[in-house]
């Protein structure tokens, strides 16, 4: 591999005339010299050590995509396509700007400063915030921080969230407008404050509006996986009179239908069903699965927009930007 001091033979300059072309310091040299330095580069395939430009440029250029939702130990947060699409897209878009993406697991707080002692990052962005311990220490930082789906508002941090309200109000009262009556709700542990409740809530308002009574009996908490879903199914067909069911993410509905089935229940003949997110999987499981959708590829356009603003040290117009959604129809809802 090609050092600094093989470019500077190679083209009968100094290292640290190399050196500051490498690090940017070009107006120290002239033209025609940095460009038979960049030509060296590529014809001996020259690859910098990005730590040391860290050390020098004061920037890692790397962002942390920090995860503190916290589950069963025994899963993999990234086992959700939601997540795993979205890290995807944060990744594609921080590419794009020049930035690196880590993604990591903290559930603590002395985890997250510890985490920050041993790596050299320029931004976070963090995913499952609450008001809690992890929120305070996040105060103290002096980074770009970045909140995703986020309902913990702070002058210092921004956050791109979504009409999460609107979305189960939607798939609720399009149950309802279907001559459903007796709509059951499905979703991860809800806790104040969070993504999940505002999903509950939005599920709650559609019902009351349409004159129906709530029942806290129909509504299940469970996680995401398999077995989990298997379960709630086997649960869920304890109460008949249920027609339909609301899910917070397409990935449960998809878990849903699977035990459903097990257990002799079709969709939508049996009982109709509505996801959340709008994933691939809604057109590759059968029925396909109506649900609400989101862009998540412009919520990873925009959370990257505010980082790399306030990386550039910019003001910004807004700090907080909430995302809209609509319903899509395809086939797991019947009309009564």
């Amino acid at each position: 591999m090609a050092t600094i001091k093989d470019i500077a033979a190679y083209t009968g300059v100094s290292c640290t005339t190399v050196s500051n072309v490498i690090h940017g310091r070009s107006t120290r040299v002239s033209p025609e010299t940095e460009n038979k330095i960049n030509e060296a580069i590529k014809t001996l395939g020259y690859i910098p050590n990005m730590s040391a430009r860290a050390l020098v440029s004061s920037s890692s250029k790397v962002i942390a995509l920090i995860n503190h939702i916290v589950t069963d130990k025994e899963l993999n947060f990234m086992d959700d396509p939601f997540q795993a699409t979205f890290v995807g897209i944060i990744e594609s878009v921080l590419r794009e700007h020049g930035y690196y993406l880590m993604v990591r697991t903290v559930e603590t707080s002395d985890e997250l400063l510890a985490f920050l002692q041993t790596w050299n990052v320029d931004g976070l962005f963090i995913t499952g915030m609450f008001r809690d311990n992890f929120f305070d220490a996040l105060t103290t930082l002096d980074l770009p921080i970045i909140f995703i789906d986020s309902y913990v508002h702070h002058p210092n941090f921004c956050n791109v969230g979504l009409e999460d309200f609107k979305g189960s109000y939607q798939a609720t009262q399009y149950l309802i407008k279907h001559g459903h009556k007796h709509i059951a709700f499905a979703s991860p542990s809800i806790k104040d404050g969070g993504v999940l409740q505002e999903r509950f809530l939005g599920y709650k308002a559609a019902l009351t509006e349409g004159g129906i009574p709530f029942n806290k009996s129909i509504v299940f908490q469970y996680e995401m996986d398999l077995a989990s879903c298997q379960e709630l199914s086997n649960e869920l067909i304890q109460y008949p009179e249920v027609t339909a069911i609301v899910t917070s993410a397409d990935i449960m509905a998809a878990g849903i239908i699977r035990g459903l089935r097990a257990n002799g229940i079709r969709v939508p003949e049996d009982i109709s069903i509505i996801g959340f997110d709008d994933l691939n999987i809604c057109q590759l499981i059968t029925p396909t699965l109506t649900t609400i959708h989101q862009d998540m590829h412009l919520k990873g356009s925009v959370a990257v927009d505010f980082m790399v603003q306030k990386l550039e040290g910019k003001t910004l117009s807004q700090t907080e930007i909430v995302l809209p959604i609509h319903l899509v129809e395809r086939n797991s809802v019947r009309t009564l």
